[in-house]
């Protein structure tokens, strides 16, 4: 009986973070535009770049991008406005951690060459005549420093399973991460 639970439980820590399994290749991005005075500007034309792929969107409107390793560029063009630029910085996620610590790294190297074990904001503001910098990290921590809502738990910074709101895998349940 003690073995079974050693081997179930070696299993599971082996599995455990596999964005390959969990995650997918895509990522929903929501684009929206203002001026340098926080006027909200609508129906800017905004392109997205990388290489995995170029995608277009009118603001304030979503697009679906490839996840990958490398940033985004993002140009968004209107008459009459100037240009704005940004640059959408690419984030490893915590199944990726999970692969390298748990799975030996071969996961991780699936993960890295597929592109799911990487994260891009979830929203961005482009500043019209501006070049801003948009990364993930800063996104999560101001999602940590809010104040909880009544009836919600704020995820723990510190827990694999508490990343961007992912269902917890059973192996970091397991190990109280989430």
């Amino acid at each position: 009986m003690m073995k079974a639970s050693i081997a179930a439980i070696a299993v599971g820590l082996l599995a455990s973070g596999c964005a390959s399994i969990t995650g997918s290749e895509m990522q929903s991005v929501l684009v929206s535009t203002k001026m340098r005075s926080g006027e909200p500007l609508e129906k800017v034309e905004c392109t997205l770049q990388s290489p995995r792929g170029l995608w277009k969107v009118s603001t304030p409107g979503s697009v679906i991008v490839n996840r990958g390793s490398e940033d985004i560029q993002v140009e968004c063009r209107k008459d009459g406005a100037p240009s704005g630029l940004a640059k959408l910085i690419s984030r490893a996620h915590g199944g990726m951690f999970g692969n390298i610590i748990f799975g030996g790294g071969v996961g991780a190297l699936i993960d890295h060459s597929k592109g799911t074990g990487y994260e891009y904001p979830n929203k961005v503001v482009v500043v019209m005549g501006e070049t801003v910098l948009i990364d993930r990290n800063d996104e999560l921590e101001a999602a940590m420093a809010e104040p909880a809502k009544p009836g919600t738990a704020k995820p723990d910074a510190a827990s694999p399973g508490a990343s961007q709101g992912r269902d917890c895998v059973p192996s970091y349940k397991f190990l109280g991460w989430c």
